[in-house]
């Protein structure tokens, strides 16, 4: 046998005192999920955590060798560090609805509380959870933290037998070496079981059309978990229509007419943990345009309306890759802050300092920087569009009516998007994230825009891409 050079055995040692991600995996956690059930409260200027329980929710379905997120991003973060030896073993950003009520005005007037979860593998030993927001400048900072023994008596390791019906729609793989989406259903009657597969099969089939998704299909798996109501659509309170359903999805979150949330975590996490999952979508049987997608918690989308194509894709940018709204002519319940530093978010930029353009790498040489757009033609037009939208509003015109207003508004944007002397092109116009001016997005349309089309644009396939990226192997 040849002897090893001095250099070739450093080599060798040195790789065995490196610990990999997998190893770090099975020397720190179980093949199990933890969850950490909390209550959020507090109002516009304060928070709170308290504790509501910690138990299992299930067979680990994510990756054991990213356990790390390079990418943070999320108003939120949390951090599972090892409690003996302070080694950082999990963390995601994260976006919540406590983070967003803060937002509105109700939040200036009286509490709110939220009930909240965190998910990570079953640690083997003590840990601390610490809990981090970003400040004024959109560095993290912690907020609150909290020590965790998976031997207390108040921890529960027992799996949720729920009985729910699941079902595998797509399956490319190990949950381990995938991303595992689950979808929900609310507001469709045991009857209508049959159509919320018909609705998964419809809106993922749309999904795998539009890139990234398309190129990498063969990184997901699609899940499903029945939860039949005994009624059929959801809760409507702007026009006085009401139903308890299973999961309590709801419109008129935040009091915005078409926004569909449900505040109801934990039987929405019971249900999802039927199956190994990352990321959620609920659909809601119901023909009223609306939908909602908050980061690493869920999406929901309105199956039977003309436009639940885009809205499914729309709210899974948001839900899944954090990406903010491009559009900023619709009413919303925000308070809009005056903008002081770079926003966190892929997709926008207050461009600060027009060197360090985020995705200055994909900006063609010579392209102008702030790059002209027909803005105040396409201001005035959507202007025009919002207030007829708000007449028939008010007016409790029927949805068709209301479809038809939308149709015309995305064939005669269509139109003058397409005209404009830059468009296709990737630089920064002027307009995004509900600012008109100060703010600014990377293409003249994308899904996150308008309606006018189903893609992403290219920035926004990156940050996707690169979400992809952290769950599969």
């Amino acid at each position: 046998m040849k002897k090893m050079s001095l250099i070739s055995l450093a080599v060798v040692l040195m790789n065995s005192c490196i610990s990999s991600p997998k190893a770090d995996f099975e020397k720190y956690f179980n093949n199990k999920t933890m969850r950490v059930d909390y209550f959020h409260t507090g109002t516009a200027t304060e928070e709170h955590f308290s504790i509501d329980r910690i138990l299992s929710d299930g067979e680990w379905g994510g990756s054991v060798v990213h356990l790390l997120d390079v990418l943070e991003y999320g108003l939120y973060l949390f951090e599972i560090q090892d409690l003996e030896s302070g080694k950082l073993l999990y963390n995601r950003g994260f976006a919540s609805i406590f983070g967003e009520w803060q937002s509105i005005p109700e939040a200036q007037q009286q509490w709110g509380a939220f009930h909240e979860s965190v998910r990570f593998p079953w640690p083997k030993n003590a840990v601390k959870l610490l809990m981090k927001k970003r400040d004024s400048q959109n560095n993290f900072s912690t907020i609150w933290e909290t020590e965790i023994n998976p031997e207390s008596r108040a921890v529960t390791p027992a799996d949720l037998d729920n009985n729910l019906v699941t079902k595998d729609i797509m399956i490319n793989g190990s949950a381990h070496e995938k991303v595992d989406i689950v979808i929900l259903g609310d507001g469709y009657t045991p009857m209508e079981m049959d159509k919320f597969y018909f609705d998964i099969e419809k809106l993922t089939a749309r999904l795998f059309l539009v890139e990234p998704f398309k190129s990498r299909k063969s990184d997901f798996n699609i899940r499903a978990v029945e939860t039949p109501s005994s009624v059929s659509g959801v809760n409507k309170p702007h026009p006085g229509v009401f139903a308890r359903t299973p999961l309590s999805v709801h419109y008129s979150s935040f009091d915005s007419e078409r926004y569909i949330l449900t505040y109801d975590n934990k039987s929405v996490r019971n249900a999802a943990s039927a199956v190994p999952y990352e990321f959620m979508y609920v659909l809601i049987n119901e023909e009223t345009y609306g939908g909602g997608g908050i980061y690493q918690l869920y999406a929901t989308v309105a199956v039977d309306n003309k436009f639940s194509d885009y809205i499914f894709v729309h709210e899974l940018g948001h839900h899944f890759a954090a990406l903010a709204d491009e559009y900023y002519t619709s009413s919303i319940s925000y308070q809009i802050p005056e903008i002081t530093v770079e926003p966190w978010e892929a997709n926008i930029t207050a461009l600060l300092d027009g060197n360090q353009l985020k995705w200055r790498d994909m900006v063609e040489a010579g392209t102008e920087i702030p790059t002209l757009w027909d803005k105040e033609e396409f201001d005035s037009h959507a202007i025009k569009i919002q207030n007829e939208r708000s007449q028939l509003r008010a007016e409790k015109s029927p949805e068709r009516v209301l479809e038809e207003l939308f149709l015309r508004q995305r064939d005669e944007e269509t139109r003058m998007i397409n005209a404009m002397e830059n468009s296709g092109k990737i630089g920064a116009f002027e307009g995004a994230s509900y600012y008109q001016n100060g703010m600014y997005r990377s293409s003249t349309d994308c899904v996150m825009f308008t309606r006018n089309k189903l893609d992403f644009c290219p920035v926004c396939q990156k940050a996707i891409s690169n979400v992809i990226d952290q769950y599969v192997k």
